[in-house]
């Protein structure tokens, strides 16, 4: 069963607010924005699948927020940045009406910046808990982002890949603590052997891959590569494959309204009934009711 975590499109549940900006319904990678108009409000926020900031655009107000320990408290206004990261539980009161921008990235997004940044293997990214960053370069990149959204023009979707990979390569530096994953020994692969491994499947999911194949694209016989992929991931290769084929089912089912036998295709599955069962098994519900949830 998946861990409970929701969608920056679930959070209104819980943070009810008017909507003012959304990405386009096509969605792009790694990244979403949406903008709220808030009332003063006294909310409980169960544990987001992706990292949060929150740019605030219009209002003042007091904000006091807790993760885990202590309340915080500070005053915030336009201009100012607010950081949550993924899987945590949050309580924000502010009495005060605001309008904000957040911008969401993905676990895969941070975790494979921060890959290319230090050149290891990243093991978990936490960002720290900040209720109010002095860090104008974020909520001017937030604002730009929420900019393309709203406008939707031409190479719209090129300029949001550089703003969230400069966004990103922001954060990491100035507010995350990142805990890289140890090597399988000797026994492991190299940095770049893993990356070149990831990227061979992300570009042919939705081709059928063999341990001949990713063996061979770094190499090292079947034997010795699935023994060293295991030591680097703690997987084993055909199950880290599923799991990729899954993940981008789950993104598709939210981002777009193809059906489900195109979505298996496009994914790599055998066929739909293929999708369904490793989709259920991993996740907790079918394809089906996954979409109408996440919509």
């Amino acid at each position: 069963m998946a861990e409970e975590f929701i969608a920056p499109d679930q959070l209104p549940q819980w943070v009810p607010g008017q909507l003012t900006v959304q990405s386009p319904a096509a969605g792009w990678d790694g990244v979403s924005v949406r903008g709220y108009r808030y009332a003063g409000s006294d909310v409980e926020v169960p544990p987001l699948r992706d990292y949060m900031v929150v740019a605030y655009r219009r209002g003042e107000t007091s904000m006091r927020r807790r993760i885990d320990g202590e309340w915080i408290n500070e005053t915030l206004g336009p201009g100012d940045v607010s950081l949550l990261t993924r899987a945590a539980e949050s309580h924000w009161v502010w009495p005060e009406d605001i309008e904000v921008v957040h911008v969401y990235l993905t676990q895969d997004e941070l975790a494979a910046t921060c890959r290319q940044m230090y050149e290891r293997d990243v093991q978990e990214v936490e960002l720290h808990d900040t209720v109010k960053a002095n860090d104008p370069a974020i909520h001017q990149t937030a604002m730009q982002i929420a900019c393309e959204a709203a406008q939707g023009a031409a190479g719209s979707r090129l300029m949001v890949d550089s703003l969230s990979c400069q966004l990103a390569v922001h954060i990491l530096r100035r507010h995350a603590h990142v805990l890289f994953r140890e090597r399988g020994g000797a026994d492991g692969l190299t940095f770049q052997q893993d990356r070149a491994v990831r990227d061979y499947i992300h570009q042919h999911l939705d081709e059928k891959i063999s341990l001949d194949d990713l063996a061979t694209e770094i190499g090292l016989s079947r034997f010795h590569f699935a023994r060293s992929f295991r030591a680097t991931t703690g997987t084993p290769p055909h199950e880290f494959v599923l799991r990729e084929r899954v993940d981008r089912a789950r993104m598709m089912l939210e981002r777009s309204n193809r059906p489900l036998l195109d979505v298996a295709c496009a994914c790599g599955f055998a066929d739909q009934s293929h999708m369904t069962r490793e989709f259920k098994k991993r996740v907790g519900v079918t394809p089906g009711r996954y979409r109408s949830q996440n919509r």
